[in-house]
């Protein structure tokens, strides 16, 4: 197999060759033509794979829902979705691009006067632990990474308490989040050089959205995620509002909208809560995640509703009625004992999921 481009370029030509020769193909893409239900390329390092196929031009495809294009010496055949076209016949096709990364368990610590809460709703907020003991737990248990939130920072205006994120951070060897009342870029790098990886923006970027853009441009787009509380309209119309000051205040901003809004800025990843299913362990909003995800080109973390393991696994699930989710995070199923990483992980390894062990 041969492709003539970065395949995390976003734009570009793709060229693939059958290893033993025959059908050849050339794949137009374009980051402007981006279509959630058209083709994707998933791609690692054992080949490539194309699912929903549609020509356009050319000659007919057979077999275009059976597309495994393989790498050479896999045992995989270039040819099958493709066989059938004339050498270097083109496609021009609109599909959305995904690397074949891992799937994340993120374990979320709601810190509010020193210690970790939860509630339901965003509302009744009941005391869950230390933080820096259940952060050493987790990152012992096998978590992938650790979100911290102040959430109590941006509501009463004072600054996410530094040094209880300094000793979180030391204390763990996982990627490590951290939220709560940062307004400039000089607190985005008070909190990365207190030990954290990335920093989570919300009631400040909504504020002002060129936070966002500054952020990104001095520390790179992976250190910086916008965190979404969204909340379903009741007054008739479709769609989710965005919510700020720890779900006090109704923006009036459409949530997915305000998603595509951040990424254009810089924002390398969105941390998704649905008020309505937060602390509620009725599962996740799928139908909100599904439609965040589709619009927008960086992983989206699932959040608010988790209950039970077929939850979870329906949030990281690409299926029609799934939530598209790159990772799923988790507070009171774990805070209290319900279940544990190592239990959830074994799960979505028996369901075929791709997650580190």
């Amino acid at each position: 197999m041969r492709r003539s481009q970065n395949p995390n370029s976003g734009s570009g030509d793709f060229v693939f060759k059958e290893p033993a020769g025959g059908a050849v193909a050339q794949v137009n893409h374009h980051a402007n033509s981006f279509a959630v239900n058209g083709p994707e390329l998933l791609h690692s390092s054992c080949g490539v794979f194309l699912e929903q196929i549609h020509q356009i031009l050319g000659n007919p495809i057979p077999n275009a829902g059976n597309s495994d294009f393989g790498s050479d010496g896999d045992r995989c055949s270039l040819g099958h979705g493709l066989r059938g076209l004339e050498s270097g016949a083109t496609l021009t096709v609109a599909f959305a691009l995904r690397t074949m990364v891992a799937l994340r368990l993120i374990p979320c610590l709601d810190v509010a006067g020193g210690r970790v809460v939860k509630g339901i709703n965003f509302v009744g907020l009941r005391d869950a632990g230390d933080p820096v003991e259940l952060a050493c737990r987790y990152s012992l248990a096998g978590a992938d990474e650790l979100v911290f939130l102040d959430i109590a920072a941006s509501h009463e205006g004072r600054a996410t308490l530094v040094d209880l994120v300094r000793r979180t951070a030391e204390s763990v060897t996982i990627p490590f989040t951290v939220g709560g009342g940062i307004s400039s870029v000089e607190g985005i790098t008070e909190l990365l050089r207190a030990g954290a990886d990335k920093v989570s923006l919300n009631s400040s970027a909504v504020r002002r959205p060129e936070l966002v853009r500054e952020g990104a441009q001095h520390f790179g787009c992976q250190c910086i995620v916008v965190a979404i509380d969204a909340r379903r309209r009741t007054n008739g119309s479709d769609g989710w509002d965005v919510y700020v000051k720890g779900g006090r205040d109704n923006t009036g901003l459409d949530v997915v909208s305000w998603a595509q809004q951040v990424t254009d800025l810089g924002a390398g990843e969105i941390l998704l809560t649905s008020m309505d299913g937060d602390g509620t362990q009725a599962g996740y909003d799928l139908e909100l995640t599904r439609a965040v995800a589709a619009a927008v080109q960086v992983p989206v973390i699932a959040s608010g509703g988790a209950g039970c393991l077929d939850h979870i696994a329906a949030a990281l699930n690409t299926g029609p009625e799934g939530g598209h989710a790159s990772a799923a995070l988790l507070a009171s199923l774990l805070h209290d004992g319900v279940l544990t990483v190592e239990q959830i992980k074994a799960d979505l390894l028996a369901r075929g999921l791709n997650i580190r062990p």
